[in-house]
C-alpha cells in the first residue's frame, strides 16, 4: 500500500474555484439588487408590520372610509423645510406625515388628491395657509414663521384642518387623519342633543370671574368633531325628533315630565346614553353659586331604569385595588403616597373585547363609580361595558363623599373576590315606564302644542348604554390639556373620551372611526410589578393602620398617668402626686410607644426595601434575559451544526 501523501491540487484548478466563488458571489448581489428593484416597481408598499400592536398597519376603519369615498378630496400639507433644519424631531415626524398621506392616496382608489407645499415668508403660500387658519410659529428670534399644519378640501370647498401637526399626537395620526377625510366625505353629520347639570359646554360664570374650568369640557369638542351636538335643557317637555342620540349626563333632580320626554324618546327609536353617579367628583371640587361645592352630588335616573330592568344603586362605591390611582398621602402620613382605591384604570379583562366601543381600547379611568346590575326578572340583552378586577369591594357612598381619607379606605380594604359591572348595554323590547300616560303638567306650565301621542312600548329592540358614573367625562381622569401659542392642544392618557364618542358613534350607526381612536393610547404598565406592588401597600396600610391605633392608645393612656387620673380631674391641680405604681406604668407606656414606633419604621423600611428588590429583579430581567436566550439560542444552533457535521463525515 502506498503510504505516500496525495499530491497537491494544481494551481489552475484552485485558480478556478477561486473565480467560481468570486462569481457565485457576484450573481448572488445582482440577483438581491434585481429582486429588490422587481418588488419596488411590482409591490412599492408591501411591507411587514411585526409590532403587536400593528401601529403601521392602516386600520380597517380607514380602509373602509377611504374605500367609501365617491367624491374627490383635496389634500394640502403645509411644511415649512425651515422648521425640520431647526428643530430635527420635526423633520423625522414630517417624512412620518408624507408617508402615511401617501398610503391614504394609494388606497383611496384616485379620490384623494395630495399637495406637499413649502410656505416661504411673506409669499402667496403663506397667505393661504393663514386663510385656511394654521397655526404660524416662530422659529427663531427673527420672527420668521414656520407652518405644519393641514387644510384640506371636496367639492363644494367645505373646509377641514389640522392646524399644527404636533409630535406628542403621533400616535394619534391616523384617526385625525380619517377623521379629516370622514367628515368631508360625509356632510350630514348625526345629531347627539345632551342634557347635564354639569358645564359641558363650559361654564361662562368661571370665565368671567377668571377662574379655571371655564373652557368646554374636553370629550364635548371630541363629540362635536364627528357629531352636530345640541344642548337639551333639564326642564325639557319634548325631545327634539332630529335628536338621534341622547347622552343625559348627571342630569339631577329631573321632574316627572322630563323623565317622561326620555322615556318616549326611547320609546320611538332614539338611543339613550345615561351617566349616573354616586358621588360626582367634578361637582365635588367646583364652587357653586354660594362659593361653595354643592352637597348633593349624586344623581339617579331609577324611575326609568328599574322600569327597564336594571338596578343602579346611589348609595355605593366600587373600590378596586388594581389600577388604583397614586395620590398625595396626608400630612401626618410618613409616606408620601398612596393609592386612593375610589379612583383606577380600567384596563385588560376590565374592558369588554367583544363590544365595538372597548374593544381597542386600553384603558379607560372611573372615579368614585357605582355598580350597574341586570334585575332578575328582566327579560333584556345585558352586555357589560366595563367591569372592576376581583380585588374590589362596595363601601358606602359617605366613605369617599364625606371627608375621604386615601390611606385610612386602603387600611380598610378588603376584596371579596367579586367583579361588579360598572357600564353595560341593554338591548331589546321594552315597555314605557309610564304605562299609564303622560304625568300631568307642573302647576303653571302646559304641554307643547303639538305633543306627541303616547307610546306604550318600543317597535323594535331598544338600545341604551348605563354608566353609573360621570366623572369619565371630567378632563382631569383622562386628558391633558395644555396651551400651545393660544391653542388648546389636548392628549389623552386614558380613553373616556374615545369611549364616549364610540359609545355615541356606535348608537348613531357610524363605526368606521372606532379601531381608530384608541390605537395610539400605547399604554402599557407592568401588570404583575403593579399587582405585587399594590399588594405590598396594601398590606403595610393595614399593619401601619393596627400599629399607629396601639400608638395612640398607648400615648393616651400616657397622657392619663401624667394628670394622675384617668379623667384628668386631679391633674388639673398643681401638684398632683404620682404613685411608684403608676411612674412604672408611665415607663412601660413609654417602652411602648418606643417599640411601637420601632416596628412602624421597620416595616415601611420592609416595604420600600421590598419594592426596591423587586425592580432590581425586573430590570435584571428584562436587561439580561433577551440577550441571554438569544445567546443559548445561537449556542444550541452551533452545537447542532458541528453534529450534522460530524454525522456528515462518519
Amino acid at each position: 500500500m502506498d503510504a505516500s501523501p496525495h499530491p497537491a491540487a494544481p494551481p489552475r484548478a484552485g485558480s478556478r474555484r477561486l473565480w467560481s466563488s468570486a462569481l457565485g458571489v457576484l450573481a448572488a448581489g445582482a440577483l438581491a439588487v434585481g429582486v429588490n428593484m422587481l418588488i419596488d416597481r411590482v409591490l412599492p408598499r408591501a411591507r411587514i408590520d411585526l409590532t403587536e400592536q400593528r401601529l403601521y398597519t392602516l386600520a380597517e376603519g380607514t380602509r373602509q372610509v377611504l374605500a367609501g369615498l365617491t367624491d374627490p378630496i383635496t389634500i394640502r400639507l403645509f411644511y415649512s423645510r425651515r422648521l425640520g433644519a431647526e428643530v430635527p424631531v420635526y423633520g423625522a415626524y414630517a417624512d412620518r406625515v408624507r408617508d402615511m398621506l401617501r398610503e391614504y392616496v394609494a388606497l383611496s382608489n384616485g379620490r384623494i388628491r395630495l399637495e406637499i407645499l413649502d410656505p416661504e415668508p411673506f409669499s402667496e403660500l403663506e397667505d393661504r395657509a393663514l386663510a385656511f387658519g394654521l397655526q404660524p410659529v416662530p422659529v427663531d428670534q427673527s420672527g420668521e414663521q414656520v407652518f405644519f399644519g393641514i387644510a384640506a378640501t371636496n367639492l363644494v370647498d367645505d373646509e377641514r384642518t389640522i392646524a399644527f401637526l404636533q409630535p406628542e399626537r403621533e400616535r394619534f395620526l391616523e384617526y385625525d387623519l380619517t377623521r379629516l377625510v370622514w367628515e368631508l366625505s360625509n356632510p350630514r353629520r348625526p345629531v347627539v342633543g345632551v342634557m347635564s347639570s354639569l358645564p359641558l359646554n363650559g361654564d361662562p360664570r368661571a370665565m368671567m370671574m377668571r377662574m379655571g374650568g371655564g373652557q368646554p369640557y374636553a370629550v364635548t369638542t371630541q363629540l362635536r368633531q364627528f357629531a352636530a351636538v345640541k344642548e337639551v335643557q333639564l326642564d325639557a317637555a319634548v325631545i327634539e325628533p332630529d335628536i338621534g342620540v341622547l347622552i343625559v349626563a348627571q342630569a339631577q333632580n329631573l321632574s316627572p315630565g322630563t323623565q317622561y320626554a326620555i322615556d318616549q324618546f326611547v320609546m320611538r327609536g332614539g338611543k339613550l346614553i345615561v351617566m349616573v353617579d354616586p358621588h360626582s367628583e367634578g361637582q365635588a371640587a367646583r364652587p357653586g353659586p354660594g362659593g361653595q361645592p354643592p352637597r348633593d352630588t349624586s344623581s339617579t335616573l331609577n324611575r326609568l331604569l328599574e322600569p327597564w330592568g336594571l338596578e343602579v344603586p346611589r348609595d355605593e362605591v366600587v373600590l378596586d385595588l388594581r389600577g388604583a390611582w397614586r395620590v398625595r398621602a396626608g400630612p401626618q402620613d410618613r409616606v408620601q403616597a398612596v393609592d386612593y382605591v375610589a379612583w383606577f384604570n380600567l384596563q385588560g379583562d376590565s374592558l369588554n373585547r367583544s363590544e365595538v366601543a372597548t374593544a381597542q381600547l386600553e384603558q379607560v379611568t372611573v372615579a368614585s363609580a357605582g355598580e350597574v346590575r341586570k334585575r332578575p326578572e328582566a327579560a333584556i340583552e345585558f352586555t357589560p361595558l366595563l367591569t372592576s378586577s376581583a380585588q374590589s369591594m362596595v363601601v358606602p357612598v359617605a366613605r369617599v363623599s364625606q371627608d375621604p381619607n386615601p390611606a385610612r379606605l386602603l387600611a380598610d380594604f378588603r376584596p371579596d373576590g367579586q367583579r361588579r359591572v360598572l357600564a353595560a348595554r341593554i338591548r331589546g323590547p321594552l315597555a314605557s315606564a309610564f304605562p299609564d300616560g303622560p304625568p300631568p303638567p307642573e302647576e303653571g306650565q302646559a304641554r307643547p302644542a303639538e305633543f306627541p301621542a303616547h307610546r306604550v312600548r318600543t317597535e323594535g329592540p331598544a338600545n341604551i348604554v348605563v354608566l353609573n358614573d360621570s366623572d369619565i367625562l371630567e378632563d382631569r381622569f383622562w386628558v391633558r390639556v395644555q396651551d400651545f401659542f393660544g391653542q388648546q392642544i389636548a392628549t389623552p392618557f386614558s380613553g373616556n373620551g374615545a369611549l364616549v364618542a364610540n359609545l355615541a358613534d356606535t348608537l348613531a350607526g357610524s363605526d368606521a372611526l372606532i379601531s381608530l381612536r384608541s390605537r395610539g393610547e400605547s399604554l402599557r404598565p407592568f401588570l404583575l410589578v403593579e399587582d405585587i406592588r399594590r399588594q405590598a401597600d396594601a398590606q403595610f396600610r393595614q399593619t401601619e393602620r393596627a400599629l399607629q391605633t396601639r400608638l395612640e392608645e398607648t400615648e393616651r393612656r400616657l397622657r392619663e398617668l401624667r394628670q394622675g387620673a384617668p379623667g384628668g380631674a386631679q391633674g388639673a391641680q398643681a401638684g398632683a402626686v404620682i404613685t411608684p405604681e403608676q411612674r412604672a406604668e408611665i415607663d412601660r407606656a413609654r417602652e411602648e410607644i418606643l417599640r411601637t414606633r420601632r416596628e412602624l419604621r421597620g416595616v415601611q423600611l420592609e416595604l420600600r426595601r421590598d419594592i426596591e428588590s423587586l425592580e432590581t429583579r425586573m430590570r435584571a430581567v428584562n436587561i439580561a434575559l433577551v440577550p441571554a436566550l438569544l445567546t443559548l439560542f445561537a449556542i444550541g444552533l452551533a452545537v447542532l451544526r458541528i453534529r450534522r457535521r460530524a454525522a456528515a463525515r462518519a
